[in-house]
């Protein structure tokens, strides 16, 4: 599923450019266990800061990042547990704190898992390639990064309407930036305008939405760090009852595989906005929710592995972000017994993380989960992305008073029921994934055989796609051997 068919020309152009710029590459292995990073390497970083556009922050691609801005090394694995004062139910909700990567996004690691395969075969060649990263915000900023760093040309591909904080910060580090018509619902746009790219001998596109590279790492990487978490908090009966993603490019649900892998018996839900409820019941429409896709289903999304369909309110992720982000809804969450820890943790919530708490709290709610469960999720990104977004709302609704955090409490939280769900059968499963037809096939140049396969042929499609991570790993070795830079430390 990830061709790793060596382009001789290519890769010795890549050898001599990472040879120029000082660029050592990780392995995924290393991501997963950073105390296994060569001891010269984590030296080095003791003077590198953590957004800095140095290629020793490749190194930095991994959940167990010290919580530092500068100088860091590395730790377990980032998280937090949210308690029911906050959540409302009995089950623990643990959701991976995606701020200490790079950029401040998981992203960076879903992007390193598309271009470095490519870049270590010579298929992508740095010295006339250029990496097309179509994205609805975070993903090109993850991909514009790592293009940076490993000495590769880059043109970030995201809708206009976007927040201003990641135009403001792509214009540092991308080539090239490129808006497309609408906001987070308008992928379509995105697909037209990398389809036009793709005509040129040029570009490479790196579609999140289709790349088995973004589903080899989050198995790989997001799915081990969730895995060993929870080893540390389970206690004597702690069971993983279920983790849950909304959707975006479904990297992330590969994460979900590798818990299933171990705990079979878990339950793997996928979130998406009630405004566009294409997974529940082939809707389309426009939401707020910053962070995930819509209106198809991701390529990538291995959908006979999910169990639930979670679909949350775009108005209770802003609610709920304003409540998270004002002094006086902080001060009304310590007030109703909101541990202080908890409430220092808030700024750690994206929009796209708080819709994975509150489907988190739904799957919790569906399945009468106890306090011996534990569900999984993850936080894309913070508070950091949507300051705009938070201005944006006190100007529509006024100062925040305890009465508004009140209400934003007890009806956006507290009060999320178990509607707009769906448990899928055999047949719904199915049924979901047939919608890959009309966005693969038929626009993306995908054929049925292909479709086919992801749904008759684990062996060859899903399976293959986790067991890649070994061989990346043997050519990520091979082309810091053959550049000298990491022996010559």
């Amino acid at each position: 599923m990830i061709d790793l068919t060596i382009a001789k020309e290519g890769r010795a152009h890549n050898i001599a450019r990472a040879r120029e710029q000082g660029i050592i590459i990780p392995t995924l292995r290393e991501m997963q266990h950073p105390e296994e990073i060569p001891e010269k390497i984590r030296e080095k970083l003791t003077n590198v800061g953590l957004w800095d556009f140095n290629p020793l922050n490749l190194f930095r691609i991994t959940w167990k990042n010290e919580q530092k801005e500068f100088g860091g090394l590395f730790k377990g694995p980032n998280y937090i547990v949210l308690p029911s004062e906050l959540t409302g139910v009995k089950a623990r909700i643990m959701l991976m704190v995606g701020k200490y990567f790079p950029t401040g996004c998981h992203k960076v690691g879903a992007s390193f898992g598309c271009l470095v395969p490519p870049l270590v075969t010579g298929q992508f060649d740095s010295s006339f390639s250029k990496a097309v990263w179509p994205s609805t915000g975070n993903y090109c900023r993850g991909g514009a990064f790592n293009s940076k760093l490993l000495g590769c040309y880059s043109i970030a591909i995201l809708p206009e309407g976007m927040s201003r904080e990641r135009f403001d910060w792509l214009k540092t580090v991308a080539s090239e930036i490129i808006a497309t018509p609408g906001s987070e619902s308008n992928v379509k746009e995105i697909f037209d305008k990398t389809n036009e790219l793709s005509l040129r001998d040029d570009c490479m596109i790196f579609n999140q939405f289709a790349e088995m590279g973004n589903y080899m790492w989050h198995y790989n990487v997001t799915g081990n760090a969730i895995l060993e978490a929870f080893e540390e908090i389970k206690g004597e009966n702690g069971r993983l009852a279920g983790a849950i993603f909304t959707s975006g490019s479904a990297g992330t649900m590969a994460s979900g595989d590798r818990i299933k892998d171990v705990y079979p018996t878990a339950k793997l839900g996928t979130g998406e906005a009630l405004q566009c409820p294409t997974l529940l019941d082939n809707g389309f429409g426009s939401h707020r929710i910053e962070g995930i896709g819509d209106k198809h289903v991701p390529w990538i999304h291995n959908v006979k592995n999910t169990d639930l369909i979670v679909d949350i309110d775009d108005e209770d992720s802003q609610k709920t972000l304003r409540l998270f982000n004002e002094p006086v809804g902080q001060a009304y969450l310590r007030s109703v017994g909101v541990p202080e820890e908890t409430i220092q943790s808030l700024s750690l919530f994206g929009i796209s993380g708080i819709a994975n708490m509150l489907c988190a709290i739904k799957m919790a709610k569906y399945y009468e989960l106890t306090e011996r469960d534990v569900v999984a999720s993850v936080m894309t990104d913070s508070s950091v992305m949507y300051a705009s977004r938070v201005k944006e709302l006190q100007d529509a609704d006024g100062p925040y008073t305890r009465e508004m955090a009140a209400i934003d409490f007890h009806t956006h939280i507290l009060g999320e029921k178990t509607d707009n769900m769906l448990e899928l059968t055999y047949p719904e499963r199915k049924r979901i994934h047939n919608l890959k037809y009309y966005t693969w096939v038929e626009q993306q140049g995908k054929t049925s055989d292909e479709l086919n396969a992801l749904w008759y042929d684990q062996e060859h499609t899903w399976d293959s796609a986790k067991a890649d991570a070994a061989r990346v790993d043997d050519l990520i070795r091979e082309f810091n051997e053959d550049t000298g830079l990491l022996k010559n430390l």
